[in-house]
């Protein structure tokens, strides 16, 4: 990959809907749509820590998890579960249009009464003599609004199926709204299906293979898109360390008092610790292994490491703390600690897998 297509994409300037789809087609123009995918397919046919090298670049060139995060959505919850799922049809019809950034998707659990527990989903797929008929309504979905795509969960027959979408099929709408303040770049919106109608070949992977595909999903996406965020915490890290040398308090530098000194050193050790992880779950994908513990272990460590490093910015800024880009990622920090599952749902995975 050219970093300069990176670098090119910069900070965000407006959070409307055609500013979300400009920034998220730059990224596929980058090629950050293409890492660790086939080549037959347009990937670039490399691993995961490639990936994670150039997720953490898009972090410090443009400092918006909102984008990271509508970036981690089209990946993890397109993209690899065609690739993992999908019909060799399937694949081939949509995934060169999805790593060029042609068609923008991402995936669709979340609904009014049920987040982490997917299990409360309401959504219903019915089969009808030409295939499926989907009914419900799902809420907080990124790109919901500017997505041409969408993998839509959804019950059927006492399972979860997954199905794909598109956002011109009859009975489907993709709509803005609601908004919410963290991550706000990040375009969000409900999925409203009323008597959606869907041939066959719609359905993704096997008849109630839909758990399975959401905990894969998940595992990937609560591992990677900390390989991004720690791009802004290595930014932030600078940003403080540059004024706490120049601000002087009582004839000295701000970074000669040892509380901030400290403050300083706590943030860089965890911007450190979560690069160890993200490292950790890039080995284990490139080297074909299950990352449930990881990934949960990631999730929980990064977003909260994210949060305190994020109010530990503002706090050594002072006052300038409070203008533009630092108190905003406090926001999105606090985001950080609920998508892709809460950090106590990452205690109760890991719990989990330790027999509890």
């Amino acid at each position: 990959m050219k970093q300069h297509g990176i670098l090119e994409i910069g900070p965000a300037i407006d959070c409307n809907k055609s500013e979300a789809d400009r920034r998220l087609r730059q990224c596929a123009q980058a090629g950050l749509f293409s890492h660790a995918v086939d080549p037959v397919f347009g990937g670039l046919g490399d691993g995961f820590a490639g990936m994670c090298k150039d997720f953490e670049q898009l972090g410090v060139t443009t400092r918006d998890p909102g984008l990271i995060l509508a970036v981690n959505a089209h990946i993890w919850g397109a993209i690899f579960p065609l690739l993992r799922f999908g019909s060799e049809t399937q694949k081939t019809a949509l995934l060169p249009k999805l790593i060029k950034g042609e068609l923008l998707a991402g995936h669709a659990i979340t609904e009014p009464q049920a987040g982490s527990d997917a299990q409360a989903m309401l959504v219903s797929a019915v089969t009808t003599p030409k295939g499926f008929r989907l009914n419900g309504c799902k809420r907080f979905i990124t790109n919901t609004p500017i997505a041409d795509l969408l993998v839509v969960y959804a019950k059927h027959e006492g399972a979860i199926s997954a199905f794909l979408v598109r956002s011109d099929d009859s009975g489907v709408t993709f709509a803005d709204g609601p908004s919410v303040q963290g991550c706000a770049t990040a375009s969000m919106g409900d999925v409203l299906l009323a008597d959606c109608t869907l041939p066959a070949d719609r359905l993704l992977g096997k008849v109630g293979a839909g758990n399975m595909m959401i905990h894969l999903a998940l595992e990937l996406e609560r591992a990677f898109i900390f390989s991004a965020i720690a791009g802004v915490m290595q930014w932030q890290l600078k940003e403080v360390v540059a004024f706490a040398k120049k601000r002087q308090v009582k004839g000295k530098p701000l970074s000669d008092y040892q509380a901030i000194s400290h403050k300083i050193a706590e943030m860089k050790l965890r911007l450190e610790s979560v690069r160890l992880w993200v490292g950790k779950c890039a080995d284990h994908c490139d080297r074909k292994k299950r990352i449930t513990v990881e990934s949960a272990a990631t999730k929980w460590y990064a977003s909260e490491a994210f949060l305190n490093s994020s109010l530990d910015a503002v706090h050594i800024l002072g006052a300038h703390g409070l203008e533009g880009e630092h108190v905003a990622l406090v926001q999105d920090a606090m985001a950080g600690r609920l998508f892709s599952g809460s950090t106590e749902v990452q205690k109760n995975i890991i719990a989990s897998m330790l027999g509890m």
